[in-house]
């Protein structure tokens, strides 16, 4: 068996940890001078600039954001935490304002950001959650930031409230997001699907209980299931398995079930979209639609 996948807490738990020391951490916990230049000579410690030293097994983003004089934030952040980004092809820096010696590399297009949310200073090395999540939305096109959103509040990182007061500090422009907010969506794909069926002005719901089949990420309608597969959650012949058996179950409650890929919901959604206006027209009048007393979204 293969090792066990870690939660988006206990990555978030990780990336927070006190991997990046200051000189005067190192002294705290016992280290003189002496101590600290032998251990970086044997390569226990990585001296990254003056007065930061990192473990070896940090992450090379957070190495390379202390590196240049900041912490690592937005989208960097919230990848290396599991959380849900579009795409991350650039390093996102946090820099205090007024910050002097920056050391930005020529070898990887780098993002810095300025502005902050909150004076506290848990991490030498990464920024506050809501300062990332902030930046997140300053970065993202507005599907691609909703995902995110989504995907912050499903893990439980913040809280609704937490993310108002955020967005109040952010341009107004911005604010409509937090109204479309649905902690439900259980990946980025699926909030992109929902933010389709939501333009195309079809009746659906998210999360809906089948009693033989479980939890379903759409019903669209009443008869029409879509499931947002992806390779994370849907690798290997006994999660086909599953996935099938699930199907000729709900099959045999009246309702049909459709597995859109995550990769053509992420990236072609004009296809995905006419497909489904296709099945709807086609299927729609052949299908009667099923009493909503048999779904439920709770546990039976």
């Amino acid at each position: 068996m293969g090792k066990k996948q870690k939660t988006v807490a206990q990555r978030a738990d990780d990336g927070y940890a006190h991997t990046v020391l200051s000189r005067s951490d190192l002294v705290h916990r016992g280290f003189t001078a002496r101590l600290i230049a032998e251990s970086v000579a044997r390569g226990e410690l990585l001296h990254v600039r003056r007065d930061r030293y990192a473990l070896p097994s940090t992450h090379r983003d957070i190495i390379e954001a202390v590196r240049i004089g900041g912490r690592v934030s937005c989208l960097s952040l919230l990848a290396l935490l599991g959380v849900f980004v579009f795409r991350c092809r650039e390093l996102h820096v946090l820099v205090t304002p007024g910050s002097s010696r920056l050391r930005v590399t020529k070898d990887r297009k780098v993002v810095l950001h300025w502005k902050v949310l909150t004076s506290v200073r848990e991490s030498l090395h990464a920024a506050p959650l809501i300062d990332a999540v902030a930046h997140s939305v300053l970065c993202q096109a507005p599907r691609e930031a909703l995902a995110t959103l989504d995907s912050v509040l499903h893990h439980a990182l913040l809280t609704h409230d937490e993310l108002a007061t955020m967005f109040a500090a952010l341009p107004a422009r911005f604010r409509p997001l937090l109204t479309l907010v649905d902690p439900s969506a259980g990946s980025g794909p699926e909030t992109f699907m929902r933010l389709l069926l939501r333009a195309m002005g079809v009746a659906y719901e998210t999360q809906v209980y089948l009693e033989g089949v479980g939890y379903v990420d759409f019903m669209v309608e009443g008869w029409l299931i879509i499931e947002c597969d992806s390779k994370e959650f849907h690798e290997g012949w006994e999660k086909q398995m599953q996935d099938r058996e699930r199907d000729i179950a709900a099959a045999r409650l009246g309702v049909m079930t459709i597995r859109p890929l995550a990769k053509d919901i992420l990236g072609d959604q004009a296809s995905v979209r006419q497909a489904l206006e296709q099945i709807i027209a086609v299927l729609g009048p052949r299908f009667t639609d099923a009493p909503r007393s048999q779904f439920s979204k709770k546990r039976p």
